[in-house]
């Protein structure tokens, strides 16, 4: 059993990161991608699309509980793997509408496949091994930032304009390797627990397979309506209100590292030539600032309160101490520059190494918050797994899409 279980846990991660290796990359290079299209006739922006993606999000928890408890953590994860990539494909011949469309549709399959994720992550764990299935699938997760970025770094390093025979490579890679993802859902195993409840239910029935389906739909409809009641329950209790404006800030931070300070990068004039390149190594830095917090706040943190508080405290200091240089190392136009490189000097004379040490203490920090939350929504609600990771990913979006939006 332990053997299926971390099986399990590892082809989750492995899922997760094929998906992200492709959406991460795509959320870190589309604003620059979409300033770069030689086509009059598209009118997005990447950073509104973020804001849809995330406020539509938000909403869509509130439903995706019942969805998981009605097809189950795997099938949710496979039909969301799906939209993920209808949004990818989007790139390799962008329009507006398709553009837009896609963003409401992934926001709606992040939630699905987020509330699925954490209640399988949950299923295949027990209160030892809760960190460690943790930090692994983490680690696994944040490896994503690496191979897509390391691509992007050696195509576009040089270059002050991206062809559209480069955009199509780049997403036509990314499309497959989405894909690949989503097709490994399919391989994970039913837990034990699952296994035996099936067949004491089959074994134990002498109605047809007609009235047996039937049964456990009204069965489904029903443990929805008491996810929905669950969920509404958790919202008013002291551990979800304190940790709320936690899951906020990682929202916030999120929106930040993933969709604005790449871009950010890339548009800073005093890099050069190099500054499109810059933003893959970014990436690849964040992801190696993630795979360092997540393994060792992960696999190495005792299961105990006073070690949680730290790790949170310690994200929260080093988050510091990167929004503050990247203040003085970025020009303020940056961000909402649109056809040129940014015009305005920062307080600093703008130095890549401290553009990506910042990188680094963004991804070591982001680490701190969200393998600490996931620790403690798994040990406190691991009867309620699906609703308690459904109001986190309420509430962590809601900052994101401000933040996308506002840019």
């Amino acid at each position: 059993m332990a053997d299926r279980r971390t099986f399990n846990v590892v082809i989750l991660g492995l899922g997760f990161l094929f998906i992200f290796t492709a959406f991460t990359t795509c959320g870190n290079v589309e604003q620059t991608v979409v300033k770069s299209l030689q086509n009059n006739t598209f009118t997005g922006s990447g950073y509104h699309s973020l804001g849809i993606i995330y406020g539509v999000f938000s909403f869509a928890n509130l439903l995706a509980p019942t969805v998981v408890a009605v097809i189950g953590p795997k099938c949710t994860m496979f039909l969301s793997g799906l939209l993920y990539s209808g949004y990818i494909a989007v790139f390799i011949i962008p329009s507006t509408w398709s553009f837009y469309l896609t963003s409401v549709l992934i926001g709606i399959g992040a939630a699905m496949l987020w509330t699925a994720q954490g209640h399988f992550l949950v299923e295949n764990s027990e209160a030892s091994t809760i960190n460690r299935n943790t930090g692994v699938f983490w680690a696994l997760l944040q490896c994503s930032m690496l191979f897509g970025n390391l691509y992007i770094y050696f195509d576009w390093n040089g270059k002050t304009e991206i062809s559209d025979s480069s955009r199509k490579n780049i997403f036509v890679s990314l499309l497959v390797t989405s894909v690949l993802g989503t097709l490994s859902f399919l391989v994970l195993r039913k837990s034990h627990h699952a296994e035996e409840l099936l067949s004491e239910e089959e074994g134990q029935s002498l109605l047809s397979p007609r009235t047996m389906y039937k049964q456990r739909a009204n069965s489904a409809v029903e443990d929805a309506k008491l996810e929905i009641r669950t969920m509404l329950q958790l919202l008013k209790t002291k551990t979800i209100l304190l940790l709320s404006p936690c899951m906020a800030y990682s929202g916030l931070e999120l929106s930040f590292y993933s969709g604005v300070y790449g871009t950010c990068i890339g548009a800073t004039a005093q890099f050069g030539e190099s500054a499109k390149g810059l933003i893959g190594i970014s990436g690849i830095v964040v992801g190696i600032g993630e795979i360092v917090g997540g393994g060792l706040f992960g696999l190495l943190c005792k299961n105990n309160r006073f070690r949680r508080t730290s790790v949170v405290f310690l994200g929260l200091l080093v988050h510091f101490v990167a929004f503050y240089l990247i203040f003085l190392n970025i020009p303020d136009d940056a961000p909402v520059v649109f056809y040129t490189s940014s015009q305005s000097k920062p307080y600093l004379a703008p130095s890549v190494s401290i553009a990506l040490l910042c990188s680094f203490l963004l991804g070591l920090g982001d680490s701190c918050f969200n393998t600490q939350l996931y620790s403690i929504l798994g040990c406190v609600y691991a009867e309620q797994s699906a609703p308690a990771f459904a109001i986190f990913k309420f509430i962590q979006p809601w900052r994101s899409s401000t933040a996308g939006t506002s840019c």
